[in-house]
């Protein structure tokens, strides 16, 4: 790998033969390297945590493949990493969904649970759940389709010939989401009592019953869809100016921008459809991505997974750690943090309209 001399605050790579050359911003290296650090520590300590407390260094023998105890090599490997995985995966995956809304909408309040894509998913996993639980291996692709009708329905309702509002895509979002989520309601109302109590556990975003199946799903998910976005990321930077600039700069705008609807909304829905809704993590995570160093499009979506993995890791750590032996949904925590987040955002929003 060649390093030559940068200028200041930039580090340069260039590939032999120089067919390729990346200048990265030193802070935004810096906090992918202290993100990566923090999410390590939440994880170790996540893993000594619990009802069953383990050593540290029992736990770094267990995790060295050296057998301490069955119950410890249980505790560890069956319970505890894969929910730990889990909480990462999904927290990445639902900060780059809304990555990719608030990019696609030009708005900073735009998230998957807060315009109805996650209640769409939500609502199509709890009727699969309540009417057809002999059916739970197909709950990512149910998950997916209510999440895409329902994009599609904000979509065309948004759409007017004035082209679409982005105010009104949310307000419309909004309205939407609460309408599915009385569906949801009246659905474990009126089902089996066994069914409903399993779908209410999922609704609350709870990541405790995640297995290895899970992770490996999550997994693949991401390895495919995150690759999609980053091939994106250089349209999205140009669709920021505004779609007559993107198109001058020759952007496909219209597949850009149906292609990141598709990724956002396939992210949403297959996080969705393993532990259930996990609100405002698709708000704060762009926004606390874009605080923490700025960056090309590229490299920001990458800090903004490891927030939101950071935020679900420690929303899960502190749900289930703070008020033991009770244990707190990550989605509740998340949703504590993100209501004052939102309405910090929106009145942020009104500030300069205010003005005028």
């Amino acid at each position: 790998m060649n390093l030559p001399a940068a200028p200041a605050r930039h580090l340069v790579w260039r590939s032999p033969g120089e067919g390729v050359a990346l200048r990265l911003p030193l802070r935004a290296i810096a906090v992918i390297a202290l993100l990566s650090a923090l999410l390590l520590a939440i994880s170790l300590l996540s893993l000594a945590t619990g009802t069953y407390g383990v050593t540290l260094d029992a736990l770094i023998e267990t995790l060295r493949g050296i057998s301490v105890s069955h119950a410890i090599d249980n505790v560890v490997w069956e319970f505890r990493f894969p929910r730990i995985l889990a909480a990462a995966l999904v927290g990445a995956m639902m900060a780059l969904s809304g990555a990719a809304l608030q990019n696609v909408t030009r708005n900073g309040l735009a998230d998957p649970s807060l315009v109805g894509v996650s209640q769409g998913a939500a609502l199509a996993v709890v009727a699969l759940t309540v009417a057809v639980p002999e059916a739970a291996a197909f709950r990512p692709w149910v998950a997916f389709a209510g999440a895409i009708l329902v994009a599609l329905l904000i979509q065309a309702l948004t759409h007017t010939r004035q082209g679409n509002s982005s105010i009104r895509f949310i307000l419309m979002g909004i309205g939407i989401a609460a309408f599915i989520s009385s569906v949801t309601s009246a659905l474990m109302t009126y089902g089996e009592l066994d069914r409903a109590m399993a779908a209410l556990t999922w609704l609350s975003g709870a990541v405790n019953a995640a297995n290895w199946n899970d992770v490996a799903v999550l997994a693949l998910a991401l390895a495919i869809l995150l690759p999609l976005l980053l091939g994106l990321s250089r349209a999205m930077a140009a669709m920021r100016l505004g779609d007559a600039a993107a198109i001058g700069l020759g952007a496909p705008v219209r597949l850009v921008r149906y292609a990141l609807v598709g990724v956002a909304v396939a992210l949403a829905a297959i996080a969705t459809s393993v532990v259930g809704p996990l609100g405002f993590v698709g708000l704060i995570a762009p926004h606390g991505a874009h605080r923490l160093a700025r960056s090309g499009t590229g490299l920001n979506l990458i800090i903004t997974a490891l927030v939101g993995a950071v935020l679900v890791g420690g929303a899960d750590l502190a749900g289930r750690a703070l008020f033991a032996p009770l244990q707190i949904p990550a989605g509740l925590v998340t949703a504590l943090i993100g209501v004052p987040v939102f309405v910090w955002l929106l009145g942020r929003s009104q500030r300069p309209q205010a003005a005028n």
